[in-house]
């Protein structure tokens, strides 16, 4: 009798340790983790306000096209170090909830913000950097944004050369004259490149860092921007909803004036990684 009473007394310990170790370890895996919503987990990262991004490593390709006298020479690049950028187009909740108003003309949470200029985009990233109480936020460069974009590829689209009858196809790629109805769409509706990035091919322009030349002639070996003073003309990559097929290239570029902005216009960010 004493035995058997021994005995439920150590399967009951048993359980109520069971117990307590399911509780402890819900506890550490649940909120009390400081308030923080950024989460980082090697490849990929989120932030306070759910943008995510892709890790993008070191190492040198071949910047340009023959194909436009702006985008020779063809010369090599050497990115020397890792960033982030982002899987997507920063969307227009995004944008909402950093500047607190949206411009853009086709309205939706999950749509890329558009109708921004190139100085709107930096006011953007100088109060998203005080939210997040850092300063690594900012425009791709152009030779960074070419390099993701092209993912590893030397073709004119990312995804390689087109095959009218067995594909790849472009409309399965991005959002462009043939399929947009004249409008944008929600990002990451499309193929991602071999990198992980949506919507590099169409949708919006993408604003870059730099100041526009008309050839690479002076161009930074380490991808650096180039950068002719304030008011300077600036560049977008990438193409967009209105853009012929040749347009989205990802060695086709296009100069704007960093006042302006319209409904074909929006950007995708870095951060230092």
């Amino acid at each position: 009798m004493w035995i058997g009473i021994k005995k439920a007394v150590v399967i009951l310990a048993v359980l109520l340790l069971a117990i307590s170790a399911t509780g402890c370890t819900s506890d550490d895996n649940g909120s009390d983790n400081g308030g923080s919503s950024s989460a980082a987990n090697g490849d990929e990262y989120t932030n306070s306000i759910g943008m995510e991004f892709q890790r993008i490593e070191a190492g040198s390709f071949d910047m340009g096209t023959s194909q436009y006298a702006y985008s020779q020479p063809v010369h090599e690049v050497r990115i020397a170090d890792a960033f982030y950028i982002g899987t997507y187009e920063v969307t227009q909740a995004q944008w909402e909830e950093v500047m607190g108003s949206n411009p853009s003309e086709f309205k939706g949470d999950n749509y890329p913000v558009d109708s921004v200029s190139w100085n709107d985009v930096q006011e953007f990233i100088d109060n998203l950097n005080e939210m997040e109480g850092i300063t690594k936020y900012r425009l791709p460069t152009e030779a960074e944004w070419e390099y993701a974009a092209a993912a590893g590829t030397n073709t004119l689209y990312s995804f390689g050369e087109i095959d009218e009858d067995e594909g790849p196809f472009l409309k399965d790629h991005a959002w462009y004259q043939e399929n947009s109805y004249e409008r944008t769409h929600k990002v990451g509706e499309k193929l991602p490149n071999q990198w992980g990035l949506y919507d590099v091919h169409g949708n919006v322009w993408e604003l870059v860092q730099d100041s526009w030349v008309d050839s690479y002639s002076s161009a930074h070996e380490d991808g650096s921007a180039v950068d002719k003073g304030e008011g300077s003309l600036r560049v977008a990559r990438g193409g967009s909803y209105s853009s012929k097929e040749n347009a989205l290239y990802t060695a086709y570029r296009k100069k704007q004036d960093p006042r302006d902005g319209n409904s074909m216009t929006g950007f995708r960010l870095v951060m230092d990684a």
